[in-house]
């Protein structure tokens, strides 16, 4: 932090005072600032500690169950699914069932997969079906987590949504913990890229779906593109636990899902625009804006441009398309980068990287244009435009469903920002065990070079003790350059 004064103002330590002593608030005030938060945290608790208090009596609830679960045959086990369906059909609340579903599942576990879930986990089972975000620490069982309260509200048979970040853990988790609802007489299915209508709609119509958010994303706007309600493969968007919480609905929380179509422009008009891009100068020509991910003309761009495009009017109504072209390109030569946000294959395709991940996205494309403005830049060959459809943004996607519920290790510093956009509170979840592991501190150093040096040695010396090391980075340079 750096403390400024103004000019003639003496710095810390002269004896410099602006009021007078009796105009002075007494010293110690400045304490209670901080005494009395601290004093009511002693005597009420925090609030993760409250949220925590109120759900021990239905944990209670549940451990005195325990032995009547442990004496029912898997048949007797199964029947409990029957009547929870019943008693929800006939208008019980699912709170009153909470407490024999959830030791019906923790018994089902325990006996199909000889996991039995501990109390920590019964809490975040019900911080997830009460539609709030339970912060577990990574190793406490997250996925056995989900288990429960996809279990609850499975019975009301509006089906239940259970996104993970890729296709591996979808299948996964559905076969792993699927297993656990099977037991109980649950039907689960799962959804990934390239399933046909017939199985999509076969894994919605199931109790519970496994699936990654981009599937559940482009399986919605498929929906709306459908000219029968009888076609659609899902149902109305009732409860989803989200896994990795933070990362889908803050990090992501902006990226647009788009279904593209065939556009018009032809594609010789990018080659055409793309050669005079060179001429144009930052600042001079164009401004760019890279918060927004815009590129704006100024007054001598647009001159510059007629005159190498022999244009009249770039803004004539005739020339709009002309327009568009030279602005996605601009956008490609300027805010879209070679091994950062695309790669260029062998065979001369332009290949889309996820920002995120570093992984190549193959057979997306951008839409508008900015595909072809790209191809354009690289010298590969243009394919055909494409036309928006249709496009949703995760926040979006995930605010349409009734409930919504998430988990992940770190959420707590996204608190404010779930709490306002999604209506999301965080709780955190106390570990089964005293922790071990040791967390320590981020590294930041002053220089890209320096800390690539230390990563380098920390893998070397991971290497030499014969622990495997995963490293990950936000671009293909940046890969090349650690390897």
């Amino acid at each position: 932090m750096v403390l400024q004064f103004g000019p003639g103002r003496r710095s810390f330590g002269a004896r410099f005072d602006p009021l007078p002593a009796a105009h002075r608030l007494p010293r110690r005030t400045k304490g209670l600032d901080t005494m009395i938060p601290w004093l009511l945290q002693k005597i009420f608790g925090t609030k993760h500690e409250r949220e925590l208090k109120k759900v021990r009596p239905v944990v209670a609830a549940i451990n005195d169950l325990e032995a009547k679960m442990r004496d029912l045959s898997d048949d007797g086990l199964r029947e409990n699914t029957v009547r929870f369906k019943e008693r929800i059909g006939n208008g019980e609340p699912l709170d009153k069932v909470l407490p024999e579903a959830f030791a019906t599942c923790r018994e089902a576990g325990r006996r199909v997969l000889n996991m039995r879930h501990f109390d920590v986990q019964l809490i975040g089972g019900i911080v997830l079906h009460r539609g709030a975000i339970a912060e577990m620490k990574t190793g406490e069982g997250k996925t056995l987590v989900a288990t429960l309260p996809s279990y609850l509200n499975a019975l009301e048979g509006k089906g239940v949504h259970i996104v993970t970040v890729n296709d591996y853990l979808a299948s996964r988790d559905a076969e792993w913990m699927g297993r656990i609802h099977r037991f109980l007489g649950l039907s689960v299915g799962t959804v990934v890229h390239s399933q046909s209508d017939r199985e999509k709609k076969a894994a919605y119509r199931c109790d519970i779906t496994y699936g990654q958010n981009n599937e559940f994303g482009f399986d919605y706007l498929r929906d709306n593109m459908k000219y029968s309600v009888y076609d659609c493969a899902q149902r109305d968007l009732h409860y989803a636990i989200v896994d990795e919480v933070d990362s889908i609905l803050i990090d992501e929380a902006r990226t647009p899902l788009i279904i593209s179509g065939l556009g018009e422009t032809s594609t010789h008009l990018y080659n055409e625009v793309t050669k005079i891009v060179p001429y144009l100068r930052k600042d001079e020509h164009y401004v760019v804006d890279e918060k927004a991910h815009s590129v704006q003309l100024t007054d001598e761009g647009i001159e510059e441009a007629e005159q190498r495009l022999k244009l009249n009017n770039l803004y004539d109504p005739s020339h709009i398309e002309e327009l568009h072209v030279l602005q996605q390109c601009l956008r490609a030569h300027t805010l879209y980068k070679r091994d950062v946000n695309y790669m260029v294959t062998d065979d001369g395709k332009v290949v889309i990287i996820d920002e995120f991940t570093g992984r190549v996205l193959p057979g997306r494309r951008w839409s508008d244009g900015l595909h072809q403005a790209v191809e354009a830049k690289e010298f590969v060959k243009v394919q055909e435009e494409n036309r928006t459809m249709a496009t949703i943004t995760f926040q979006n996607l995930f605010r349409l469903y009734k409930k919504l519920g998430g988990m992940t290790g770190t959420a707590e510093t996204e608190a404010e920002e779930l709490h306002k956009i999604y209506k999301l509170d965080v709780v955190q979840i106390p570990t089964n065990k005293t922790v071990q592991r040791k967390d320590y501190d981020d590294l930041v150093y002053k220089t890209e070079r320096e800390k690539f040096g230390a990563v380098v040695e920390e893998i070397v010396d991971c290497n030499e003790r014969g622990q495997p090391v995963l490293v990950g980075t936000v671009s293909v340079e940046k890969s090349e350059a650690i390897s």
